[in-house]
């Protein structure tokens, strides 16, 4: 018995040093196509992991969500769909939980017009000088007697370098934000204003989760909506979402 539980045990020790050995080869390759994506596309890779898809890994970028070879030869942006789950669309399941995950880092940075009866929450990107964007917010107090809470964040259309960018960093940075951004989305003249501020941050993050015009607004799954929806069409989208 003795000699069985010693052999036992030293079959047991070599499969965990083996386990052991192929987690961190694994690993090791991670960080070589990670190196090499950093090095090739200059791209900040924020995450890798392994991808529903065997022999792909995928990469969570500064430009958005990636499919990459195992190999780190080949670069894929794709949607992934698991055909054994009704069609679930796995690529925007994986942003879903991105963007609820990354959105807890701006709580103390959103410009939040709050339902007196709050039902619902969403996070639009904006920019004030986009036309729909202004038209949604004329509509903010249908929203609100809906029950649901808007909450801003900055996505100047333009860029970093652009007036509008600056526009917006003037809105965050004034003593009443939510005034500053009316005013500015009425086409209203705002007090140049600067401050520490996170609005590139905001930006990058946007880019990152796949926005890519304004607004965009996230939903309380972590899905988004590329574009103006009506306050009804939203409470729609909104109730149908919570079941």
């Amino acid at each position: 018995m003795k000699v069985f539980l010693r052999s036992l045990l030293a079959v047991l020790s070599v499969v965990s040093v083996a386990a052991t050995a192929n987690v961190l080869a694994d690993a090791a390759d991670k960080e070589s196509v990670k190196a090499k994506i950093e090095t090739t596309l200059k791209w900040r890779v924020d995450a890798i992991a392994d991808s529903p898809v065997d022999g792909l890994l995928q990469i969570s970028t500064e430009n958005g969500l990636f499919y990459v070879s195992a190999d780190g030869t080949y670069l894929l942006q794709a949607r992934v769909y698991n055909l054994d789950e009704e069609m679930r669309n796995e690529t925007e399941t994986a942003l879903s939980e991105m963007r609820l995950d990354g959105l807890k880092q701006f709580d103390d940075s959103y410009i939040e017009f709050k339902a007196e009866d709050e039902q619902y929450v969403v996070t639009v990107f904006t920019d004030t000088t986009c036309g729909y964007c202004r038209k949604l917010h004329e509509q903010i107090a249908q929203y609100n007697e809906e029950g649901i809470t808007v909450r801003y964040l900055a996505y100047p259309r333009a860029g970093l370098n652009s007036p509008v960018y600056r526009q917006m960093v003037s809105v965050w940075c004034s003593a009443d934000p939510k005034k500053a951004m009316t005013n500015a989305k009425s086409g209203s003249s705002v007090t140049p204003n600067s401050c520490d501020n996170d609005i590139a941050e905001q930006f990058r993050f946007g880019r990152k989760i796949g926005v890519n015009g304004t607004p965009n607004i996230v939903l309380s799954d972590g899905s988004i909506i590329p574009g103006y929806q009506p306050p009804e069409q939203l409470l729609s989208a909104l109730k149908q979402i919570a079941g």
